[in-house]
């Protein structure tokens, strides 16, 4: 099993049944405690979708507690599904995704839904051009990985991010980005 796939199940494990976080392993690679990047955390049960979270930028110190914290908030946050109960645990996969730094699309023949991931994020402009700043808009934001099952087309994809933001494409102005994953299952 990957070491990152490791620690997801790890930090599920100890938050479900002490409910506790995770500390950092000793052990761990070098480049987990060094670098800093977004990460995914899907977890299945059975082969289904159980939960999943995660952050498209870093918001922690490095990627080992950027995958603790999403591992524990995609088994115990995920809106979809109420938490992992410890009668689950046996039953669980995990994969994790670490994320490129997103880059913004020009046009969407860049995109590609089996390479690339995408966000997808309203922004502040008014019917005239003008950029809105008045202090109380709020993005909608909405992130789908990439190399889905069924989401082979790039209109598909920018449709279900922008559901997932609750973006209503024919009418709200949005931004997309695309990015990268390693995925480790």
């Amino acid at each position: 099993m990957h070491p990152l796939v490791l620690l997801a199940k790890l930090a599920v494990e100890k938050y479900v049944k002490e409910g506790k976080v995770l500390f950092l392993p000793e052990n761990l690679p070098k480049e987990f405690l060094e670098r800093r990047a977004g990460a995914f955390v899907t977890i299945e049960k059975k082969g289904e979708l159980r939960g999943c979270i995660g952050t498209y930028l870093p918001t922690r110190q490095n990627i080992a507690e950027e995958v603790i914290y999403n591992a524990i908030a995609a088994a115990t946050e995920d809106w979809r599904f109420g938490p992992v109960q410890k009668e689950e645990l046996p039953y669980l996969s995990y994969t994790v995704y670490i994320l490129s730094e997103p880059e913004l699309v020009k046009d969407i023949s860049e995109l590609d839904p089996k390479k690339y991931g995408i966000i997808v994020k309203t922004v502040p402009i008014s019917p005239s051009g003008d950029v809105i700043f008045n202090g109380h808009f709020v993005p909608k934001t909405g992130v789908l990985l990439p190399d889905l099952e069924g989401v082979d087309t790039i209109e598909k994809q920018i449709l279900i991010a922008c559901q997932k933001a609750k973006i209503n494409p024919q009418n709200e102005r949005f931004l997309i980005y695309r990015f990268t994953v390693e995925k480790f299952e």
